[in-house]
């Protein structure tokens, strides 16, 4: 088996169109990416997310780490922490995590849920 590689994600340009966000609050997200891995039962996947502004509900489903390469956005979780999110910021979402996203700027980052 080959070893999956992304070399310089923000210049990949053939994307999947992954549709709306479905829980907008606010504007209209759009999302898109490419898909790097996805283990045999689904249980895992890996690659470069892109999303347009606006401000949605936010449920995170799976423990998801991300780098945020480049864009603004803010996520609030329903706690109120805010944590503010701009180019080459990492961070760690558990399992369940609940709030808010409003991304201000077209935000590209690449991802592993598991």
């Amino acid at each position: 088996m080959k070893t999956p590689v992304m070399t310089s994600p923000l210049s990949i340009t053939d994307t999947t169109d992954w549709g709306l966000i479905p829980t907008m609050i606010e504007g209209e997200s759009h999302t898109s990416g490419k898909l790097l891995h996805k283990g045999p039962n689904g249980e895992n996947e890996c690659g470069l997310w892109i999303c347009t502004p606006g401000k949605w509900a936010c449920h995170v489903t799976r423990d998801e780490f991300c780098h945020f390469l480049q864009g603004r956005a803010t996520y609030v979780h329903e706690d109120g922490e805010v944590i503010e999110i701009t180019p080459d910021t990492a961070a760690f979402f558990p399992q369940d995590w609940r709030g808010t996203c409003t991304v201000h700027e077209t935000v590209k980052k690449v991802y592993m849920i598991r």
